[in-house]
């Protein structure tokens, strides 16, 4: 069947246009609460959502189709997309949902299903909602309707989870944290769960307004956090974007650490403690050429997927890992959480931080990183990459890379973009390689 609502992160778009509506929200919840309808019990769903204006909009509707097709719907407000898989699944509950678009621009927004053990849902259940989505709903008898609730203490639970993924002996006293929540989900739960293991925290994105989310702040935009660093002379910058599942790292310098750093560390200080399992991390085409060649001189493995954290995971539940993520700040540590968490890899970074007593500049620069650029190219139709000029400039950019780097072209799975990357170990190299398949894509789109 071909997807016409689910992308490679649930459903995204636009506000109040395309499929981003709040007549399919409704349809959504009629459609996902009568696959999942399975048993005698109450069913219930958790539905949490960011910060976004659209979001009072997109939750209302959810809320209609879920009740109205017999499940009960408890709503967090703002939180973290993995405080929503974590409460899913704690409160056994048979779905969970989350609103948002992640580190897109407050105009989108988007919806993510988890099923009832905390992760994203599998294709195949996917492929069974969208399948309804052109049905009429199930709708239930009048004295079947669903009730609805908003909870009071999601917050507090989700802290509670985030301290308890690191020892119960660790603190954060004497260290200096800006902690950057880009006006989005994080904004109240991020900072606490530090603060409350003895950081002094400085913040920043943490006043939203229902569209700044994600505006000059957070992971995607860190200026404004290298700036803040150096001013306060911190010892360290945490980011997250606007749901809160990545994580990019700003050094005491005011230098960006990103996720390939990141998962360096984690993956070499828990082969050091014998807790890495799958001998090695899970990431996806975009990671450094650098981070692969790091890791096998600590002899551990770098498994490559397609880009997107759903692959990652897939890729980490079949192998037995459980370190996995994204060059962009995804990092999934599938013993404390079932999708990517930005918060609890901030904990693990700070835990490390505190116990190596080195600062942020020499503990997470583990390797350099071998000249990577990518750019983007709009198009608005068509198909760019099937044009024979584009295939034949990429081809003769393989031949000319081979033994000395790497290319990785991708259409976006989220906007109407080409991503064109390269690596190599001769950074003039690489830059004349990407401008050439940019200018075939453009000439072609």
């Amino acid at each position: 069947m071909t997807r016409k609502f689910f992308g490679t992160d649930g459903i995204r778009g636009r506000t109040n246009k395309g499929v981003m509506t709040a007549a399919t929200a409704m349809k959504v919840g009629q459609a996902a609460g009568a696959h999942f309808l399975r048993g005698t019990h109450r069913h219930r769903v958790v539905i949490g959502k960011d910060t976004r204006l659209s979001g009072y909009m997109m939750e209302s509707a959810l809320v209609a189709g879920f009740t109205s097709v017999g499940m009960d719907v408890i709503m967090t407000g703002p939180l973290p997309t993995p405080a929503i898989a974590l409460l899913t699944r704690e409160m056994r509950a048979d779905l969970g949902v989350m609103i948002s678009a992640s580190h897109n621009p407050y105009e989108d927004n988007g919806i993510k299903l988890f099923g009832p053990d905390g992760f994203k849902l599998s294709d195949e259940d996917e492929l069974a909602i969208e399948g309804l989505l052109d049905k009429p709903p199930m709708l239930v008898d009048a004295d079947r309707i669903g009730r609805a609730r908003r909870i009071e203490d999601a917050r507090g639970r989700y802290i509670h989870a985030v301290k308890q993924s690191i020892s119960s002996d660790t603190r954060f006293d004497g260290l200096k944290v800006v902690v950057d929540c880009a006006n989005g989900a994080a904004y109240q739960v991020a900072p606490s769960a530090i603060w409350e293991l003895g950081a002094e925290v400085v913040t920043l994105g943490v006043s939203p307004d229902g569209t700044n989310i994600n505006r000059n702040v957070g992971s995607t935009a860190i200026g404004a956090l290298q700036a803040k660093v150096v001013e306060t002379s911190a010892d360290i910058g945490i980011a997250l974007d606007g749901d809160a599942d990545r994580l990019i790292v700003v050094d005491e310098k005011g230098q960006a650490v990103d996720g390939d750093q990141l998962m360096a560390l984690m993956a070499t200080r828990m082969a050091q403690k014998g807790t890495l399992k799958g001998g090695g991390v899970v990431a996806t085409v975009m990671s450094n050429l650098g981070l692969e060649r790091f890791l096998q001189g600590q002899g551990l493995s770098l498994e490559r997927t397609k880009v997107g954290d759903r692959y990652v995971l897939e890729r980490m539940k079949q192998g037995g890992f459980n370190v996995g993520g994204e060059q962009s700040g995804h990092m999934i540590l599938l013993d404390h959480a079932t999708t990517g968490d930005g918060t609890i890899a901030a904990m693990g970074v700070l835990a490390s931080l505190v116990r190596s007593g080195k600062p942020a500049s020499e503990l997470l620069h583990l390797f350099d990183t071998v000249p990577q650029l990518l750019k983007n190219v709009r198009y608005d139709g068509g198909q760019p990459l099937d044009d024979s000029g584009v295939k034949q400039v990429i081809a003769d950019a393989e031949r000319e890379l081979e033994g000395k780097g790497r290319l990785v072209i991708r259409p976006s799975g989220t906007e109407p973009v080409i991503r064109v990357m390269a690596e190599g170990d001769d950074q003039s190299q690489v830059e004349a390689v990407v401008d050439r398949i940019c200018a075939a894509v453009k000439e072609a789109a």
